[in-house]
C-alpha cells in the first residue's frame, strides 16, 4: 500500500510538473532530476562479467560497455528501416537525415523476411533480395558507427503465414508456442529458423573481417496477446524456456558471439515484479527494454508521466543488475487523418526520457512509409519539433555518438 501511495504521489507531482512547465516554454528545457545514484561496478576490465556471452567479440563487449556509459549523459536516437522506408516513398537519405542533416544513431532491422519460408536464397527471389538489402544496410550502418538492432516477427509454425494471433485458429493459438519448445512437434522447425539467423549474423562483417555486433530482441511485446508468443498463449515458464533456448542455441550450439540480447515487453507493467514476471534471468539478458506507443497516443502529460515511471522502473533494475536500459520502440504515427501532437518530441518524449533520473541508452521509432510517418522529414508541419528534440543536450544522433565499438583506453 505504501509503495502504491508513493507511486501515485510521484505520478501526480510529475503531471503537475508537466502542466506548470507547459505554460512556460523556457521551463520546458529545464529537466529537474533526483540526486545522482552511486556509480555501478562496471569497468573496462570487468565488463565481460556482465555480458551474457563470455566469449563475445571485442566489438560486442565494447558496444555493451559504451551503451551503458552513454545512458549516463545521452540517449541514442534511431529508427526502424531508416535507410529504406520513407514518408511518401521519397527516397534518398533517411527521413531523420533529411530533417536534421545527420544520420540516426541506431538502425532497426527485422529477421522476418530473412527467415520467411519463401526465401530460397536465390538471386531472383524477392525475400532473398530483402535479406541482401537488410544485411547491406547493417554493414553500411556499422561502417558509419551506428548501432544495429534486430526484432523478429517470426511467422507461426503451422502455416507460416502470419505472426498475428488473430490470423490463427483457436487450436493453433493454444499449441503453437508450446510446439517450438524442446520436445515439441515444431522444435526442429524452430531450430532451422535459428540456423538461418545464425548464418546471417555470422556473415555480418566489417571491412577488416570483424563480426558486426547486433542487438537481438526475440519474442518482443510478449505481455500482450497480439503475437502468437503472447501472454495468453504460453506460461511464464514456457516463455522463459523458449528465450533461454534461443540464447543457448545461438551462443553455444551455433557459436554466434556478436549478439547482445534484449528483453522487451510492451508497456502493460506497472511494477518491477510485473516487469520481471517472464524475465529469463541475468545470464540471458543484456538489455532491459520496453516498447511503448500507448502512453504517448494523445495521452498528454499524464501519459508521458506514466511512461517515465515505467522507464524509471527498468532504468533502476538495469542499474542494480548492471544491464542496459532502452526504449526499444515508440512513436506517434501521423497520417492524413491523424494530425501531429504539438511538442510531442521536444517536450513530452524528451521529458519522459530524461526526468526522474532515468538512464536510457537508446530510443527507436518505428518505420515511415507511403501513408504515414513516425519521424518527420524536413517537409512536414512538425519537422521543427523533431529537430528541436534531436538537438537537445541529452539527444544523440550519429554526429554526437562516441565510438561504440572500441573500449575507452
Amino acid at each position: 500500500m505504501k509503495t502504491t501511495f508513493l507511486k501515485i504521489a510521484c505520478l501526480s507531482l510529475f503531471v503537475l510538473a508537466f502542466i506548470n512547465c507547459s505554460s512556460d516554454k523556457e521551463a520546458e528545457n529545464e529537466i529537474i532530476v533526483d540526486p545522482p545514484v552511486q556509480d555501478d561496478a562496471l569497468t573496462t576490465q570487468n565488463v565481460t562479467n556482465y555480458v551474457v556471452d563470455a566469449n563475445a567479440t571485442k566489438e560486442t563487449i565494447a558496444l555493451f560497455y559504451n551503451l551503458k556509459i552513454l545512458a549516463k549523459t545521452k540517449f541514442a536516437i534511431g529508427q526502424q528501416d531508416a535507410f529504406n522506408s520513407f514518408y511518401q516513398d521519397v527516397a534518398g537519405d533517411s527521413d531523420i537525415k533529411k530533417n536534421t542533416g545527420f544520420d540516426p544513431a541506431v538502425l532497426g532491422s527485422d529477421f522476418m523476411f530473412i527467415t520467411d519460408k519463401n526465401n530460397n536464397n536465390q538471386a531472383d527471389n524477392w525475400f532473398y533480395q530483402q535479406e541482401i538489402k537488410i544485411t547491406n544496410d547493417v554493414k553500411i550502418a556499422y561502417a558509419k558507427g551506428m548501432i544495429n538492432t534486430f526484432s523478429w516477427h517470426l511467422r507461426e509454425p503451422n502455416n507460416e503465414d502470419s505472426f498475428y494471433a488473430a490470423d490463427m485458429s483457436s487450436e493453433q493459438k493454444t499449441t503453437a508456442f508450446k510446439s517450438i519448445l524442446p520436445g515439441g512437434a515444431n522444435h526442429e522447425w524452430y531450430k532451422k529458423k535459428l540456423d538461418k539467423v545464425a548464418s546471417v549474423v555470422l556473415n555480418l562483417k566489417g571491412t577488416n573481417g570483424e563480426l558486426i555486433p547486433i542487438i537481438f530482441r526475440p519474442f518482443h511485446e510478449f505481455d500482450g496477446s497480439w503475437f502468437w508468443w503472447g501472454a495468453n498463449f504460453c506460461t511464464a515458464d514456457e516463455y522463459k524456456t523458449a528465450y533461454q533456448f534461443t540464447v543457448d542455441y545461438l551462443k553455444n550450439t551455433k557459436g554466434v558471439h556478436n549478439i547482445l540480447y534484449a528483453f522487451s515487453p510492451d508497456n502493460s507493467y506497472t511494477t518491477e515484479t510485473n516487469y520481471l514476471s517472464r524475465y529469463p534471468g541475468d545470464k540471458y539478458v543484456d538489455i532491459l527494454a520496453m516498447d511503448n506507443y500507448g502512453d504517448f497516443d494523445n495521452q498528454g502529460s499524464a501519459g508521458a508521466a506514466k511512461a517515465n515511471l515505467k522507464l524509471k522502473t527498468i532504468s533502476d533494475i538495469a542499474k542494480t543488475k548492471v544491464k542496459i536500459a532502452a526504449l526499444s520502440e515508440t512513436g506517434f504515427r501521423v497520417t492524413r487523418s491523424n494530425s501531429p501532437i504539438t511538442d510531442w518530441f521536444s517536450y513530452y518524449l524528451y521529458s519522459t526520457l530524461t526526468s526522474n533520473s532515468v538512464e536510457i541508452s537508446y530510443v527507436m521509432f518505428w518505420n515511415n512509409n507511403t501513408d504515414g510517418y513516425y519521424v518527420p522529414n524536413g517537409s512536414v508541419s512538425n519537422a521543427a519539433d523533431f529537430k528541436t528534440f534531436a538537438e537537445k543536450p541529452k539527444s544523440a544522433l550519429l554526429n554526437s555518438l562516441s565510438k561504440m565499438y572500441e573500449l575507452p583506453k
